[in-house]
């Protein structure tokens, strides 16, 4: 199937229903996180993303508050011994990782004296910067509708409104758009935590609480007749 076709065949009101219902849903049920919180600078909120991918954000929470702490800006991370670096990352998991992204992108960071560049290239050209988390930039410091796309987001898209035509998510045409599509041109940063918060609340992985969705009168994955999950890829 023509991706841009089925792209196409999304209905503009659909979106709009969708925005509408998780726009309130998250009103009701959002969660509190530290980073969150209108007095976040800059640094921490990227830092927030960089903890956060492959990592449950209850996990993050409870660790956030302390490594914020410890190294409270660019030049204070980068100056940081990797080995500590390591060991303080280490209750989170993937501290290699994290370790050598944080230490990387910390130092070049600290070089521009704390200033992200303006544009999507410049930006990604950042040591462990990826699509995810340039989108994040984007959106946390240049004020730019960003869907911070992750397989969780992906998740509740495809059910609702189609599966994705290739693998990887960040090279799929149709889901790329679409999750920019579903933005509202206000409010993004916490349109994006409402798709999040409904992923780990409500459409799970496994077992989604289809029963309790407030989408599923029109999502693609539910048996509006029988009351059971339609399509088993997420």
């Amino acid at each position: 199937m023509n991706i841009r076709k089925k792209y196409k065949r999304i209905n503009k009101l659909k979106i709009k229903w969708f925005q509408t219902q998780l726009a309130h849903w998250f009103e009701l049920n959002n969660r509190k996180f530290p980073w969150r919180e209108g007095n976040c600078s800059k640094y921490q909120l990227i830092i927030a993303e960089v903890l956060l991918q492959r990592t449950k954000a209850e996990t993050i929470a409870t660790f956030f508050p302390f490594f914020i702490k410890q190294y409270p800006s660019w030049k204070s991370l980068s100056s940081v011994n990797k080995t500590k670096l390591k060991k303080d990352l280490k209750p989170i998991g993937l501290w290699k990782r994290r370790s050598d992204t944080l230490k990387r992108l910390s130092t070049a960071m600290a070089k521009r004296g704390g200033r992200f560049p303006r544009t999507r290239g410049e930006i990604e050209e950042l040591p462990g910067v990826g699509q995810y988390i340039a989108n994040a930039i984007l959106m946390f410091c240049q004020d730019e509708p960003q869907p911070l796309l992750d397989m969780n987001m992906a998740r509740v898209l495809e059910r609702f409104f189609g599966q994705r035509q290739l693998a990887d998510i960040r090279y799929d045409p149709y889901l790329q758009e679409l999750s920019r599509r579903v933005l509202p041109k206000n409010h993004a940063k916490e349109f994006n935590w409402a798709i999040l918060d409904f992923a780990s609340l409500i459409c799970k992985a496994r077992k989604p609480l289809c029963l309790k969705c407030p989408l599923k009168i029109r999502c693609q994955y539910f048996d509006h007749d029988k009351g059971v999950v339609l399509v088993k890829r997420s």
